[in-house]
């Protein structure tokens, strides 16, 4: 999965689809892949950073990549950075995100723990997609959602639709009026004299 400019993914993924037919056996582990992804990275980045500043752009490529490969214990997920290096994400990083994060990123982090099963990771994504979908505007459906499980060697690929979640977005859209209307509010009384806050407070003239 990746974010940034889109004429950098196609790039590097070319190249690096290159370097798979050649190399691919090569990669029992899935980092010796990650670090063949990087350095086609850094190649894009030779070739094509000049030319981006000369037209006011950054070279801004970031990638998430995922997987179990033969030779690998359990299945692994990397943070790419435009640099071509990467970290793991592990335990004390229960989720990741790439391209808009600001909106979405107070959901997972209210809710989200690494041990919550699957099915609970993917109903918290898709409230922190809903709420970055409302609130960037280049940020819009589908969604795809892959699911690898340790030691399968395969992957569960779904996309879904905006009418596929608009059930899921209206209840929590109606949810979310309905919990700030259920908050204990005795703190504001200080705000209006005292006077019960069950009602509407009335405007002073």
């Amino acid at each position: 999965m990746t974010s940034g400019l889109r004429s950098l993914r196609d790039k590097s993924l070319t190249y690096f689809d290159e370097a798979m037919e050649k190399r691919g056996r090569e990669f029992d582990r899935l980092f010796k892949a990650l670090n063949c992804f990087a350095a086609q990275v850094r190649r894009v980045a030779e070739e094509d950073r000049h030319a981006l500043e000369e037209g006011g752009l950054h070279f801004n490529i970031h990638a998430l990549i995922g997987g179990q490969l033969s030779a690998d214990r359990e299945h692994k997920l990397y943070l790419l950075y435009p640099q071509g290096n990467w970290v793991e994400i592990g335990e004390g990083t229960p989720y990741q995100i790439i391209g808009s994060p600001a909106y979405g990123k107070p959901v997972l982090d209210r809710t989200l723990k690494h041990g919550d099963s699957i099915p609970f990771a993917l109903k918290v994504g898709s409230l922190a997609f809903d709420s970055t979908r409302i609130s960037a505007a280049d940020v819009d459906f589908p969604v795809d959602v892959v699911v690898y499980r340790k030691g399968d060697f395969k992957m569960t690929e779904r996309r879904l639709t905006k009418d596929d979640l608009k059930q899921n977005a209206d209840w929590w859209q109606g949810r979310l009026r309905d919990s700030v209307n259920q908050l204990p509010a005795t703190w504001l009384d200080a705000v209006f004299g005292g006077k019960s806050t069950s009602k509407k407070p009335r405007s002073k003239s």
